[in-house]
Parts: structure tokens; sequence; C-alpha cells
């Protein structure tokens, strides 16, 4: 079959099938986001416009903002499905490298197609080409390399038999799945070929589920066996393996106590009597505590990052730790006893070799008591009184009108620590807090993305003021488009939680909140962000009271479903109330601030490597 490089690249899009965790075939790339220029209107751009109607084209109004959206995508269909972006060379290319590392950091799926310079070097150097004086093979687009699962440079038609297989390999993998980039010269993608028909025949790619070694598994369970305090940490990985229920009948057959990571949060009813709350930095003290004096600690399918782990001091330096994980790479951490396995087939293989042993009485009902205790930490915050709410008030309201399938975001700032501690989810995965690489701006076209795959529920994203001006043109795209979704603004002047990390270990404050920003007016400019998002496209509505934000956040749920466009409630929140948990994260903090004697008694008690 004779075709372009981009027309074979597009056939074999549309060839590609995914089986969801509840067993239903869906296309694996679902849509293509797409802003073209010179470096790929007329080679790719002439291919997607012929499948149009097999293969929805959106476009957005940033680069960064569309890959973003995709990454969302990924990871509200949980890995099975992937949002395909392509730029131009250049500047639009570079504008995709941070979604690479937000996708990258959060082990989530997307393609990314950005246009390159031509192999030929006819035109050199061509409109957008950045010329490097001792590597001619070099373009921007090696920047995508340090964030990239996989990289490729197609230089030939024909190497896209090879490729694509692997391109395939890296995006339904559990162990690998992270961002792939094609990068396309613009000559190249026009070039002819006479591709074998067997390249577009349908392929559908179905979860796999790799057991663990026998062995590890025996050392696991002997571990858990001498147990007297053990617990189970869920991650990501549990989500993504569709283990949710799975984990939760190990945990209740064994009587273990359950926390969560940021990634895996909402997997288990915040009610459930085994439910210690979300673990960490952002998480909550009950489940601190618990972690504190576990003897045993089970990991399933999480890296175990520093917010999770409070720096590696919210363990004992005594524990013992299991990691249950389909990546080698995250099941080896901190000298772990390594566990490597699908997530739900290894919950099956491990409780089957524990057989009927449970965890002593006395130790599974610490768990209701601890969480009773932070619960009633968190109605404190909820019903303080005040003119001006905090996030933890906005939290509550957004959480008490929502509805058990819906899903809520965030990403960075101050909101993160207030979603993962605060929230009481029903046991739907309705949670994603992009904090692996919390990357301001993925708030907006993150939901954006979330919003077109998120069908069953509503989608409610949640953002500072400093988050909405990084990143909102991607709200005209899904008003354009026709996305609902709700977005909660918590204008807060500036950044207010990086303000209160340089405060509170004693710097001064410091151009981070806006008035301790250089500006030449006594009276700065405000940002009147309900009048921004109204000219966006979206339908707004301000508050100013808990009630307010009550009565605000009802009328736009209803609004963003009947008018097909984004909502935005805009509030005023206080800069200097926060949900804490009590835990410690490692920072550099110099010798002459108050926080450095903090700082080394804290270390002192960081466990580096942990006994296997």
């Amino acid at each position: 079959m004779k075709l372009t490089t981009a027309q074979a690249l597009v056939r074999w899009l549309l060839a590609q099938r995914s089986e969801t965790l509840d067993g239903r075939e869906v296309p694996l790339f679902p849509g293509v986001f797409a802003i073209f220029g010179h470096g790929n209107v007329l080679g790719l751009g002439t291919a997607l416009e012929e499948h149009r109607d097999e293969l929805p084209v959106w476009r957005g109004q940033t680069e960064q903002g569309m890959a973003l959206a995709a990454v969302g995508y990924a990871k509200a269909t949980h890995r099975r499905q992937v949002g395909v972006v392509t730029s131009s060379i250049g500047p639009g290319a570079l504008n995709m490298v941070t979604a690479a590392g937000v996708a990258h950091a959060n082990r989530l799926p997307v393609l990314l197609l950005p246009g390159d310079t031509f192999t030929s070097r006819a035109p050199d150097p061509v409109l957008q080409q950045v010329e490097h004086f001792g590597d001619p093979t070099a373009t921007v687009n090696d920047a995508f390399r340090a964030v990239s699962r996989y990289f490729d440079r197609i230089t030939r038609p024909e190497q896209l038999l090879s490729t694509l297989p692997q391109v395939a390999r890296v995006l339904t993998d559990p162990a690998d799945a992270g961002p792939v980039t094609l990068a396309l010269p613009q000559d190249v993608q026009a070039e002819t070929y006479d591709f074998p028909d067997a390249l577009f025949a349908p392929v559908t790619h179905r979860p796999q589920r790799p057991r663990p070694d026998r062995r590890a598994l025996t050392e696991a369970a002997g571990l858990l066996r001498a147990a007297r305090k053990p617990l189970l940490v869920l991650g990501g990985g549990v989500r993504y393996s569709g283990a949710g229920a799975r984990a939760l009948a190990f945990a209740e057959r064994h009587g273990i106590p359950v926390t969560e990571t940021t990634a895996g949060r909402t997997l288990v009813p915040h009610g459930h009597p085994l439910h210690a709350g979300p673990l960490g930095v952002t998480g909550s003290t009950s489940a601190n505590v618990l972690a504190a004096e576990s003897d045993v600690v089970l990991a399933v399918g999480t890296r175990l990052q520093d917010f999770t782990t409070a720096s590696w001091t919210v363990f004992s330096p005594d524990v013992r730790l299991i990691t249950l994980n389909a990546a080698r790479f995250d099941a080896v951490k901190h000298g772990a006893l390594a566990v490597v396995g699908d997530a739900d087939a290894g919950l099956v293989d491990l409780s089957a070799q524990l057989e009927n042993w449970q965890v002593d009485p006395l130790w599974t009902e610490r768990t209701s008591a601890e969480r009773a205790r932070w619960d009633a930490h968190i109605d404190t915050l909820r019903a303080a009184s005040g003119e001006v709410p905090t996030y933890a008030q906005v939290v509550g309201a957004v959480n008490d009108l929502s509805e058990p399938h819906d899903y809520v975001m965030t990403a960075s700032g101050g909101m993160p620590g207030e979603l993962i501690g605060g929230w009481r989810g029903s046991g739907s995965i309705g949670m994603d807090v992009e904090y692996g690489f919390s990357c301001m701006g993925y708030e907006l076209a993150g939901a954006w993305g979330a919003a077109m795959a998120h069908t069953e529920g509503l989608v409610t994203t949640m953002l500072g003021d400093g988050s909405y001006l990084m990143l909102n043109s991607e709200l005209f795209s899904a008003a354009f488009a026709g996305h609902p979704f709700v977005a909660v603004v918590c204008d807060n002047d500036g950044y207010a939680v990086i303000a209160r990390l340089q405060e509170g270990q004693g710097g001064k404050p410091f151009n981070n909140l806006l008035g301790d920003c250089r500006s030449a007016h006594t009276a700065p400019p405000r940002v009147d962000f309900a009048r921004h998002a109204e000219s966006l496209g979206c339908a707004v509505f301000t508050a100013s009271t808990v009630d307010d934000v009550r009565a605000a956040y009802a009328k736009a749920r209803e609004a963003a479903v009947a008018e097909h466009r984004p909502a935005v409630v805009v509030v005023r929140t206080l800069p200097d109330a926060w949900t804490e948990a009590g835990a410690w994260w490692e920072v550099g903090v110099p010798e002459h601030l108050s926080g450095r004697a903090d700082f080394e008694e804290s270390k002192a008690g960081q466990v580096r490597y942990l006994k296997s």
C-alpha cells in the first residue's frame, strides 16, 4: 500500500484497539490534539484530515496545554487509552517538553509527534531551526530524550515498521508506561513507501498481568506472618491494574490497616473501618501514626516518593518493607523485598500463601480510632468561622455536593494537601492529584482531557490563582469543543504555599505573595478572574463566603452540564490557613535560618536503606 509516512502512521493509529479494565474494547488512540505549523501541516495534517471522521482532532491554544490534556485523558482512562499530540518544529515542539515531564514522572502514556527539521538539509537553516555548531544531527527535539520512555526520529518511511511495535509496547506496558516521542522531519512525513497491509491490521492491546516469582512471594508471606503491626500502602499501580477491590478484600481477609498514596487516593471508601487515611506530608496524622509504629509495610503499586514517605521519615528505622510492583525499577528501592508483578495477580497469589493468617485485632482496631481523630480535625477546619473561606472549607463544600462517580483534580500549590488529606471519597476511582511533577497549569488543561474521558459523573478541578495565571488558555479550548467541567479558582494573592514554606523555615517574605513582589505601583492591578474566564467562553460564578461557595458550585455544576462548557467558580481564600498532617519534608535550609534546627533533628531520623 503506497502511502506517505504520515498516512501510514495515521492508519496504524486507527488500527490499534485497547481492552479496558472492565473488558470493553475501545480505540487505543481515541483522538489527536493538534496545532499545525510548517513542520506538520502538510504531512501529518493532511493525513489526519483524510480520516477526520474516524479520528477526532482537537485544536488547543498551546502545545503544552494540549499535551497536558492528553496526560489528563490517560489518567482518567487508567492508562488504557492514549492521547496523541502533534506540533510544528521549534517552539511548538519545545512547548510540549514540560508536559512530557509530567507524563514521565507520573508513569502515564502519551504519544508526542513533534515536527522536525529536514533530513535532506537542503533548505537549512529553516524557520524555527536551532543550529548546533558541532552536531548537525541534533535538533531541539533531542530535548525530549530526557522526558521520554521511548524516543525515535523517523528519517526513512520504512523505519515505522520496526519502531511502531515498540511504540505500542511502551504505551501499554504496565511497567514501562510513559511518554513516547516520534520526531517527524517534515520532508520524511511527505515521502512515500510501499507499506505492507499487515501493518494496518487491527490489534487489541489487553492489560498484562505478570505474576510474581514464587520464592519472592514465599519470603513476603513469611515476613507478614511474623508481623505484629503490618500496614498496607496502595499506590497508583493498584488503580491501573484495576486491583482496588482486590486490595480491599486482601486487607479485610487478613485484618491489615490500609493507607493510600497520592496516586492511590480514593481507592478505599473513606468510611471503611480499615481505612487509615492517606499517607505522608500531604496525608493524614492517622496514617502517619500507624506508619511510624508498623513493623512490616506492604507497598503495592507505588514508587514511594518523598511526599508519601515524608522524605523517608514516616516509617520506623526497623520496619521491613515489601514492595509489590510491576516495575522492578520501583520494587527494589530502599532495600525492599521486591515482589515483581501485577498488583491484582500478586495480591491473589500472596493471599493464597497467607491462607487464613490474621493480624492481631487490637492493631486492626487502631485504624478506626486514629482516623476518627483525623476526621474530627478536618471537621474542625471545615467549620471554622471567618469572613474569608479557607482552602479546607472550599474543599469541604465541593466534597459535600459531589456525586459518587464524580472526578476531582488538582496539581500544585496548597490544594494537593487539602484534597489528599481532607477529601472523603466513596471508593470509586475519583481523584487525580498531579503531584509527581507538581505542574502548575495542569489543573485546567488536564481537566479538559479528563472531561473528554470521564463520561460518567462530572469533573471538577481545583486550583489557585497562580496556576490559573500560568496556563488558562485551554478553558477556551474546552468551551469551544464543548467539554464540560467545573473549575474552582481560589484567589489568595499569589504563590501562598511557597510563601508558607519560605517563612516557615525562617526566610523573609519575598517574591511569592503579590504584596511581597517588586512593583512600580503603590496599588498594583488585580486580576478579575471572573471576567477573564467569561471572556474565554466559560459560565462564571463568584463567591465570598462558604455558603456562597456552596451555592455557586451547585449552579456551576448545572451550567457546565446544561451548556456543554466549563463553569468557573471564583472565590477569595485565606493565604495562611492549611491542612497539616504533621510530617516532615526535606528541603535545603541554610544554616542561618531558624528552620535549620528542625531540619537537623528530622534529618537524623531519616531512613536511608531498610532491612530486606
